[in-house]
């Protein structure tokens, strides 16, 4: 069992890659690795994309990595791989981010990322640090957590999900959140799981045993 986690140069994927090779052996998940290699990517039985910054730049990185990019989709849409995105990770799996200018994301989940407009005036934005997941669906991720968890949370945007049956959870900030989102072989997680202590940490560890 191999987990790819794939660098397109968005972002310093250190932590991520402990604390993915942690639970996989806590859980006897196979192997872990950070790779940019096409190659690697389409043999993987299980793929993460992270992302750090803005989502134009982050779908341009993305999609600039042509090798990368082609047999991420392959994987994902033909072969049915599971697939975690994380933070703009999740959000490039979106129709269209709308940070900066319209962007067109990977459609995956349709919906689209927008700038967090808190009710509340005083709630600063970039939404930062923890939060408390609200369940909306259940999910095999899920497993072992329950509403009320804290996960930690770095962003500006949210992502606007169409299908409320695909907003797996959520959190309060001045307004809903979305915080996890999920169809057939895809889950996106808004918050670091690699930085959410033992929840994150449980829920990666469910990523890597989830057979859907």
């Amino acid at each position: 069992m191999l987990t790819a986690i794939i660098d397109y140069e968005s972002g310093n994927l250190h932590s991520a890659e402990k604390a993915f090779q942690r639970m996989a052996r806590e859980v006897d998940g196979g192997e872990v690795v950070v790779t940019s290699d096409a190659e690697v990517v389409a043999r993987a039985d299980r793929l993460v994309l992270p992302g750090d910054g803005a989502f134009p730049a982050c779908a341009e990185e993305l999609r600039g990595h042509r090798g990368i990019y082609e047999a991420m989709v392959e994987a994902v849409e033909q072969n049915g791989r599971p697939f975690l995105g994380i933070c703009v990770g999740m959000q490039l799996m979106a129709t269209t981010g709308h940070e900066y200018r319209d962007t067109a994301g990977l459609g995956w989940v349709q919906g689209d990322v927008v700038k967090i407009t808190p009710s509340d005036s005083s709630l600063k934005v970039p939404h930062m640090g923890w939060n408390d997941l609200v369940i909306d669906h259940d999910h095999a991720i899920f497993d072992g957590i329950t509403s009320g968890d804290h996960c930690y949370f770095v962003h500006s945007y949210h992502f606007r999900v169409k299908d409320p049956a695909e907003r797996l959870a959520h959190v309060d900030y001045g307004g809903d959140v979305t915080a996890v989102i999920g169809r057939d072989t895809m889950v996106g997680m808004q918050f670091h799981p690699e930085k959410s202590q033992d929840i994150g940490l449980r829920m990666i560890g469910n990523f890597l045993t989830w057979a859907p």
